[in-house]
C-alpha cells in the first residue's frame, strides 16, 4: 500500500525535527563537564523541568488532536 502525501510529508518533516532535537540534546549533555563549566544542581533542575515541561506539552498536542471527537453535531438518538 501506498502511503499518502500527508504521511510522506509528516514522516519527513517531523523525522527531521526530531532528529534536530536529539541533536541539540547531545550539545546540551556537553555543557555537563565540570572542567568546563560551573553549575549547580538547581541548574540542572530547572533545566530539565523546563526541558519536560515543553516534552509534555508536545505530547499533550498529539494526544488531543488523537482524541479529537468528530464535530458532527447533534441527533436525538433512536
Amino acid at each position: 500500500m501506498e502511503k499518502s502525501d500527508k504521511r510522506q510529508r509528516f514522516e519527513k518533516v517531523a523525522g527531521h525535527r526530531v532528529q534536530k532535537i536529539l541533536d541539540t540534546l547531545t550539545l546540551l549533555q556537553n555543557c555537563s563537564n565540570r572542567n568546563n563549566y560551573e553549575y549547580s544542581e538547581t541548574d540542572v533542575e530547572q533545566m530539565f523541568s523546563e526541558i519536560s515541561k515543553a516534552l509534555r506539552d508536545a505530547r499533550s498536542a498529539y494526544v488531543g488532536e488523537l482524541n479529537k471527537v468528530s464535530k458532527k453535531g447533534f441527533t436525538f438518538k433512536a
